[in-house]
């Protein structure tokens, strides 16, 4: 297949662990430092509502940049790209461990942002670059393993380095880690996209690329299904802690070990894809997942309709739709990238900007329903359910050759 350049084939046995350590790196910094935003609201003489738009500031610094990034990287080499977001997350990461004010706090944290998205949409160009079919499916389930362990183990490992130093510690080791991650890149990955496969920016080829990707047969459909699995997973992190905490009564640390083993079920389901992919027929998978979606989805609207908030319903339907969000997520990510030959970089930030775009919508309605029961957030995973069957329904059988061959 002439979309492998020869380095990259040389390097495709050794080039995934080095993947696993950039794509995180995406989302540790959004999730490290928490632990530590009561004290920064003390430090920075601020309110609350500020410092919790630090995280806001993050997530619009990626969002914004998820395009522009992967047609840079399309232009100029995946390395080149990468070691230069890498370069701005180290640098901005250390200017926030020196802030001296909220409003500064807020710019950096933009910033940070932008430099953080480039390890998620140059990883997943790297791996399609390399890999194709069933096989670029699972790697792409090992990197959304690598990236949904961040959320679980980030605020963990931030919170014991806040009780150690500050928070201010903790950025310091986020630009410590990524000058490590940085180093490993410099030394150990090649180019994956050789000179004669770059894309010279163009922006009458570029919004032709896009506008023939929103068309192109299966592409939106999966991107949708991806947009309506990750916001069900982001929305249940919005929610449960008001569920378990104000509405049962739980301590932050029972909820902190509720919330750890939803998240190792969550990480079960994209190590699953990774596994599965490599065999199992895609509408087999995709649809196995989406029942465990679905069934999550049931449990929660029916319990909360008839028992009201109960520990053991959430866990279990809140366990359910995770796994098989878990698997879809990956899923659909790699079978998106996997129709393209080139310009995956593009591709990969359309992808993930379009997403993101879902995401917000769905997290605003999120924040606007009732938490007296479990209820409502069933109802909204019904509603996603309801849009993702019946996009899976559309799209597989037509477009699972086209990702397996």
């Amino acid at each position: 297949m002439t979309a492998l350049a020869s380095d990259a084939g040389r390097a495709r046995s050794g080039i995934v662990p080095i993947l696993l350590c950039v794509v995180p790196f995406s989302q540790i910094p959004l999730d490290a430092y928490t632990p530590g935003l009561p004290q920064m609201v003390v430090d920075l003489a601020t309110d609350s509502a500020s410092m919790q738009n630090t995280v806001t500031a993050y997530m619009l610094g990626m969002s914004l940049a998820l395009v522009p990034v992967g047609i840079a990287s399309d232009t100029l080499g995946r390395r080149n790209v990468l070691l230069a977001g890498l370069s701005v997350l180290i640098a901005m990461s250390i200017a926030c461990a020196l802030a001296t004010s909220a409003s500064l706090l807020l710019s950096l944290r933009f910033l940070q942002g932008i430099g953080g998205c480039t390890c998620l949409v140059v990883a997943y160009a790297v791996a399609a670059d390399c890999f194709r079919g069933r096989e670029l499916t699972a790697i792409s389930g090992l990197l959304g393993a690598a990236w949904g362990l961040a959320p679980v183990l980030a605020p963990a490992a931030g919170g014991f380095i806040v009780e150690l130093t500050s928070w201010r510690g903790v950025f310091v080791v986020i630009a410590v880690a990524a000058a490590i991650v940085a180093t490993i890149v410099v030394f150990l990955l090649p180019e994956t996209l050789p000179t004669d496969r770059r894309a010279p920016f163009d922006p009458r080829r570029t919004a032709g690329i896009l506008r023939d990707a929103l068309v192109r047969p299966g592409f939106l459909a999966f991107v949708l299904v991806f947009a309506a699995a990750a916001s069900a997973q982001l929305a249940f992190g919005v929610v449960a802690p008001f569920f378990y905490q104000t509405g049962l009564g739980y301590s932050a640390a029972i909820y902190g070990l509720v919330a750890l083993g939803l998240g190792g079920v969550n990480l079960a389901g994209e190590l699953g894809c990774a596994h599965f992919a490599r065999f199992m027929p895609a509408r087999v998978m995709g649809f196995g997942a989406f029942a465990l979606f679905l069934a999550g989805a049931a449990v929660l609207a029916a319990t909360g309709m008839t028992v009201g908030l109960n520990f053991t319903s959430i866990t279990i339907g809140g366990a359910l739709v995770l796994g098989g969000c878990g698997v879809l997520c990956p899923m659909m990510y790699g079978m998106a990238l996997g129709l393209f030959e080139r310009d995956h970089g593009l591709i990969g930030g359309l992808i993930s900007a379009l997403c993101y775009l879902a995401v917000s919508g769905a997290m605003a309605l999120a924040a606007v329903l009732p938490e007296s029961t479990q209820a409502p957030i069933g109802w909204l995973y019904l509603g996603l359910c309801a849009i993702a069957g019946a996009l899976l329904a559309i799209s597989l059988p037509s477009a699972r050759n086209a990702t397996q061959t």
